[in-house]
Order: structure tokens, then C-alpha cells, then sequence
């Protein structure tokens, strides 16, 4: 089966420290994770220096700057991303970022990444949309706050402009950091995936890793997930985010649930066929009957081991002649009847 793309979301958990963000790409690496992400933007070019922040925003960052203020300390600029991406190379990790404005995805163009992820902030800017179909590269697009019409809408602006289906993974997403649990409404991953027909997957910002587990058996191939040195550290994602111990167990997790999800035919498996005689059932007398004796249902009883008739046959030998008797226990042969 093919296996789950697993991106673990660094973002702006850097705090604008290179140090900071070659750590994340170390933990990234430990956990073993498919690529590591950033965040690609300026601030001039992302808001107004007006805005105000985001509710989380102010109470994970622990101050009331503007949003702009806020961004402009978390800026990657060119030598940064090549340093990063250096970085990730030598630690044999793919290096992603997500691009927030029409100069920034060019800047990530020209590094050739293997794909462009929308993020779902930007899911309704249909310059930005268009400029990423047309690199002709994968693309991952992220629906929080979406409706389905907004969904369809986005993906019709991706196939209109040269991005194929095979090329197209839809993200189901809640804009809220953390999600609460009652929010999440998992099963629209579903719907995104009946409707279009598409790949699917699911960017989480709940607490924990059950979330993105429980995606990837319903079926997302994609899933990423923020992750943060400290979840106490000043900044706006990572109240959050995973942290190093828990980034590596949700990867595990997932692992293992693909293993465990197989193929889709109901066989035995290799492991447990050396069980079946053991924990199945033969037919067996239910206490010691004579040469001659005609069989009634009062004279079976099912017992392990599975090394003789099967009980689903037991009806065949009602009204059978035993010619020879048999002990109490023992299970019958097809050769004890006349």
C-alpha cells in the first residue's frame, strides 16, 4: 500500500532563530517524518499593518503587538530558506515551506521543491491560486474555514489551470489553535474525497495525536501536523503543536495503522493459520454410544481441536449408523457410519 506523506508543520516555531529551526529539522528527522515545513513570506505582502491578530494569536503569544509586528519577527529571508534547505539535505529530509504571497512562491520556484502547499488562509485568493497551478508541480491544499462550495471552487481554479487530479491532495482542516475535539468533524475528509474524487488527507491542530491517526483509517495519504521544541515557548502555533516525543509517537502510530490496515480481502493471515486447528472446533460424541446406534443430535458435542468433522456438517450425521462404538469425547470419522 502506498504509504502516508507525513509533514511536520514547523511554521513560524522558529521565533525567527536559525538555531531554532535547524533543532526542529533535527527532530523532524528523528521522528522520521516524509518532509519538514516551513513558512515562506513578508510581512509587507501578507497584512496590513493594521490588522489585528488572531484571538489564539494574542493569548499564545502573550501580548497584544499587531499582527504585522508579530509576522515580521518570524520572517525567513533568501539566505535563511538556503541554509534550511542545505540543512534538511545533509540531514537527508525533504525541506517544504509554504509560500504566502505571489514573491514568495517564485522565491520557492526557484529552489525546485517537490511540491506547493496552499494553506487554507489563502484558499479563496484566486492570483495566488492560479500562480501555484501553474508551476506544473503537486499540490497539497489545505480547507480550513471552507466551505464544500469553496472547496470545489479552489479545486476547479487547480484543474482549470493545468493540475492534474493524480497531482491534487485536498487537506481537511479546522483553523482553530488547538481545534476542540467537538470541531474537528473528521468525516468531511470523507465527503471531500466522494465529491471530487480526489486524494485526501488532514492537517490537525488539535491536542494530541489521536486525530491524525484516526485519518489516516479513514484513508488520508497526507497528514501534517505542527510541532514545536517546547509547547510553553512565546509564539502563536505552539500551544499547538507536538513535541519532539510526541511528533515521534504519532509517526509510529501511523505506521503501524497502515500496517494494520492491509489489503482488502478477509483471508487468515500467515500468522494466525498455525491457529485455526487449535481454536476451532470437530464433532464428537457426547458420551459413549454402541455398534449400531442411530445418531441423534443429543449424541454431538462440538470440541477442539478442529481435526476431524466440522460442526458446520454436524446435520449430515443425524440419523447416521455407527459401525463400530465410540468413546465419550472422541470425534467422529466418516468411516465410524455404514
Amino acid at each position: 500500500m502506498t504509504q502516508t506523506i507525513i509533514i511536520a508543520e514547523a511554521g513560524v516555531n522558529h521565533n525567527g532563530e536559525i538555531e531554532l529551526a535547524k533543532k526542529l529539522i533535527d527532530v523532524a528527522v528523528d521522528a522520521k517524518v516524509d518532509y519538514v515545513k516551513f513558512q515562506t513570506f513578508r510581512a509587507e505582502k501578507l497584512v496590513s499593518k493594521t490588522a489585528k491578530k488572531a484571538k489564539y494569536q494574542v493569548k499564545n503569544s502573550k501580548n497584544e503587538e499587531s499582527q504585522f509586528s508579530m509576522l515580521k519577527k518570524l520572517e525567513l529571508d533568501l539566505s535563511a530558506h538556503q541554509l534550511l534547505m542545505d540543512y534538511c539535505k545533509e540531514k537527508s529530509i525533504k525541506f517544504l515551506s509554504t509560500g504566502f504571497d505571489l514573491d514568495s512562491l517564485d522565491l520557492l520556484s526557484d529552489f525546485y521543491i517537490d511540491l506547493f502547499k496552499v494553506p487554507s488562509g489563502e484558499i479563496t485568493n484566486l492570483p495566488y491560486l492560479r500562480k501555484i497551478a501553474s508551476f506544473n508541480k503537486p499540490v497539497v491544499l489545505s480547507t480550513g474555514m471552507c466551505t464544500m462550495l469553496e472547496v470545489k471552487a479552489a479545486y476547479n481554479v487547480m484543474v482549470d489551470n493545468g493540475v492534474t487530479k493524480e497531482d491534487l491532495t485536498i487537506l481537511h482542516c479546522n483553523t482553530e489553535y488547538p481545534t476542540p475535539m467537538i470541531d474537528v468533524n473528521l468525516n468531511a475528509m470523507l465527503t471531500i474525497k466522494k465529491e471530487l474524487g480526489v486524494k485526501v488527507g488532514y492537517s490537525d491542530h488539535t491536542i494530541g495525536i489521536e486525530v491524525p491517526i484516526a485519518a489516516v483509517a479513514l484513508g488520508a495519504v497526507c497528514i501534517e501536523k505542527h510541532f514545536t521544541l517546547d509547547r510553553e515557548m512565546e509564539g502563536p502555533d505552539h500551544r499547538a503543536s507536538l513535541e519532539p516525543d510526541e511528533l515521534i509517537e504519532m509517526v509510529k502510530s501511523i505506521r503501524n495503522i497502515e500496517l494494520a490496515l492491509g489489503g482488502s480481502k478477509k483471508v487468515p493471515s500467515k500468522s494466525e493459520l498455525k491457529n485455526v486447528s487449535v481454536a476451532r472446533k470437530s464433532v464428537c460424541a457426547s458420551k459413549g454410544l454402541k455398534k449400531g446406534h442411530v445418531l441423534t443430535e443429543a449424541d454431538l458435542i462440538m470440541l477442539r481441536p478442529a481435526t476431524g468433522i466440522s460442526p458446520m456438517e454436524y446435520k449430515e450425521l443425524i440419523g447416521k449408523v455407527l459401525n463400530n462404538s465410540i468413546d465419550a469425547n472422541c470425534q467422529f470419522k466418516y468411516s465410524d457410519f455404514v
